[in-house]
């Protein structure tokens, strides 16, 4: 054993729980431990072979996120990782995508779904997208619509907030927060997302029925893109020296207080999305002054859940898992 473990660069530890099974190794450790075993003639190595095929994934899920150089979704494949530890029957590939368009995420999602048995991906709702999920459910590989929901007629799960309730929420501090009613500015990253979309419907909703003194000013895009979002958000300020209120829906926020904390607006009150390093400075400089956020945790558990149903049986009707939303403030953090 000890030959063995210098032979794998493990510990003699990890080897005897590889040999017994008394505790769970990860996949990539215990393949490279038989890999050793068979390269130097170790006594036990069909015994860990043997071992190793039992603990093969069951399932085989995936996870299509945004780009990797964007925190949060660096933030959610780690959750989601981290979600599916603790199941040894269960293996996961999570994939980041740099291109956003229609057509690419549309390619993405054939490629991976290949070699799944159910997807989840996040996406703005296009026909490319849809043909791709109904190409993939004639395969028997079911699409689960991460975030932001996705429509086909073959049906399609949705793991994420009400958006609604989100806008309403965005809404409601708006209108507490702000000193003086005035002009309220809004960030969306695509009008294709369907959550961005019931984002605006909610924030428009809520200051209709309960603070119609407040005048919300036509949506302005970002692309998700941060550089995009700071530019976005210096115009509407040069453009609305007395802007009472912005709210950044969609991606992009890093930028959008960029421009922001430059501004010095003091008076401005300012909602954002997802509990991030950027958002916690934000919110401890005053910058920003309320975020709506996923529980990362349970949004990875949740997704995976979805996965597995749609994996176990692909004839299901898909439902879906509306998780509720974090509130968070300076004064919580």
């Amino acid at each position: 054993m000890d030959d063995l473990a210098e032979a794998a660069g493990v510990s003699v530890s990890t080897v005897d729980r590889v040999l017994t099974g008394r505790a769970k190794v990860r996949p990539k450790t215990a393949e490279r431990v038989l890999a050793a075993a068979e390269a130097i003639g170790f006594y036990a190595a069909p015994i860990l072979r043997e071992r190793l095929e039992t603990v093969q994934p069951v399932h085989r899920l995936g996870v299509l996120l945004q780009q990797s150089s964007r925190t949060f979704y660096r933030m959610l494949a780690e959750a989601l990782s981290e979600a599916a530890a603790g199941d040894p029957g269960l293996g996961l590939d999570i994939a980041h995508m740099d291109d956003l368009s229609p057509e690419a995420v549309a390619a993405r999602m054939m490629e991976m779904g290949s070699n799944v048995q159910a997807l989840a991906v996040v996406s703005a709702e296009h026909p490319r997208i849809t043909e791709a999920i109904e190409k993939l459910a004639s395969k028997g590989v079911r699409t689960v619509a991460l975030i932001s929901a996705l429509t086909a007629p073959s049906g399609v799960a949705y793991v994420g907030l009400d958006a609604w309730k989100v806008g309403r929420t965005a809404g409601w501090a708006c209108a507490r927060l702000a000193r003086t009613p005035g002009r309220l500015g809004i960030l969306v990253g695509n009008h294709r997302y369907r959550c961005q979309e019931l984002n605006e419907s909610g924030f428009r909703s809520y200051l209709r029925e309960h603070a119609p003194s407040f005048t919300v000013l036509e949506p302005l895009t970002t692309f998700e893109d941060r550089v995009v979002a700071r530019e976005q958000t210096e115009r509407l300020l040069a453009a609305e020296p007395d802007l009472a209120g912005l709210y950044v829906a969609g991606g992009g926020i890093t930028g959008a207080l960029a421009a922001v904390r430059d501004a010095a607006r003091e008076s401005l009150v300012v909602v954002g999305y997802e509990r991030m390093p950027t958002t916690t400075t934000g919110l401890l400089d005053g910058t920003l002054d309320f975020v709506i956020a996923h529980p990362l945790q349970r949004l990875a558990t949740e997704c995976l859940e979805a996965l597995l149903q749609c994996a176990q049986d692909p004839n299901y009707r898909p439902n879906d898992r509306v998780v509720p939303f974090e509130l968070v403030t300076s004064e919580s953090l």
